[in-house]
């Protein structure tokens, strides 16, 4: 039985602490019913929200149409190396087939001043210049393409 008075000591103890810590604990918050003021502040909430969103739908969208305008510009600047590749390799034709026919006229002019003029050195000469001619023509035709394809978009756009 000092069993029992000893657990009923202890347990009545406990429960004075516990009721001195309640009294200490602060007085429960009110809440208030929703004001106009709350109720204006939510609106404008909402409000914002709605701009948010609407911002956000407009920064996508001029990100996809730079994303766009970036990969056409890359591929317009890819096709124009090749175009640029081409015209290079028509230049240095060119350039060769007019060492060759400096070359050419250098021989014809050295055989006419010795008095000798070759049927075979003038068909020689002949065909340098027709081969300058034709590498001339291509280089021109090379260069018309890049002309043409830098004008295309900008007509497509007009």
């Amino acid at each position: 039985m000092s069993d029992i008075a000893a657990l009923e000591g202890r347990i009545t103890a406990a429960l004075d602490r516990i009721r001195e810590g309640v009294a200490r604990q602060p007085a429960p918050i009110a809440v208030e019913a929703p004001s106009a003021d709350t109720d204006e502040l939510r609106t404008l909430l909402d409000e914002e929200r709605t701009a948010n969103a609407q911002l956000e739908d407009r920064v996508r969208t001029l990100k996809d149409r730079q994303d766009g305008a970036i990969s056409d510009l890359e591929g317009r600047a890819a096709s124009h190396g090749a175009i640029l590749a081409a015209m290079e390799a028509e230049v240095q034709r060119l350039r060769a087939s007019n060492a060759e026919l400096r070359d050419m006229t250098a021989q014809l002019r050295s055989a006419a001043a010795d008095g000798a003029t070759s049927p075979e050195l003038i068909n020689r000469a002949t065909i340098a210049e027709v081969d300058a001619l034709q590498a001339q023509r291509r280089s021109e035709a090379a260069e018309m393409d890049a002309i043409v394809s830098s004008l295309k978009p900008l007509i497509e756009e007009a």
